[in-house]
């Protein structure tokens, strides 16, 4: 895969077509594609430190060059020191373009990344063919720069796809390039 070639195009020239004939569908709108991606982050000191959330607004738009939305709370739990409508965390969402980016992003040049990579685990899809990847560390991203940032954070990453089953999305995510065990 080129590197000026986007995800789309090959997914639309030959991920597509190969999907079709695997599974033998007789509609081409029962294709499995991706619908987005989202990228969270739960911040439990933001309680105590507000700046822990420009910190990761910041890391997430360099990222995903989008600005994420602060979520949250919903309500007051005393023991962890939460008020109503407190900042809890930050979330995006990437669609069209920029989630065959970020995807592109993601298998290609941060997960080799990891330390000791051995392929993620092909057990953490959702039973209707979304995949969740726990990621322990930000500085995989290319655009974090390792002395800037105050500590180690993980985010969550789900890719979101019309698949109906786990085995259509593994199929789908695969062919995309996917390192799976």
């Amino acid at each position: 895969m080129s590197t000026k070639e986007s995800l789309r195009i090959i997914y639309e020239e030959k991920i597509f077509p190969e999907l079709l004939q695997e599974f033998q569908y007789e509609n081409p709108h029962e294709v499995p594609k991706l619908v987005k991606i989202t990228l969270n982050r739960g911040i439990g000191e933001a309680s105590q430190n507000i700046k822990a959330i420009d910190k990761s607004i910041e890391e997430f738009t360099s990222i995903t060059g989008q600005k994420p939305i602060i979520t949250k709370t919903k309500k007051s739990i005393a023991g962890f020191k939460i008020r109503d409508n407190m900042p809890i965390g930050v979330k995006v969402t990437l669609r069209r373009e920029k989630m065959y980016n970020f995807l592109n992003k993601l298998i290609n040049l941060s997960l080799p990344r990891i330390r000791d990579f051995r392929g993620i685990s092909a057990k953490q899809f959702d039973g209707r063919g979304n995949y969740n990847l726990g990621l322990k560390e930000q500085i995989i991203f290319p655009e974090i720069n390792y002395e800037q940032i105050d500590r180690i954070k993980g985010m969550n990453v789900t890719i979101v796809t019309t698949a109906k089953t786990d085995k259509e999305g593994l199929a789908l995510l695969k062919k995309f390039g996917m390192p799976f065990k």
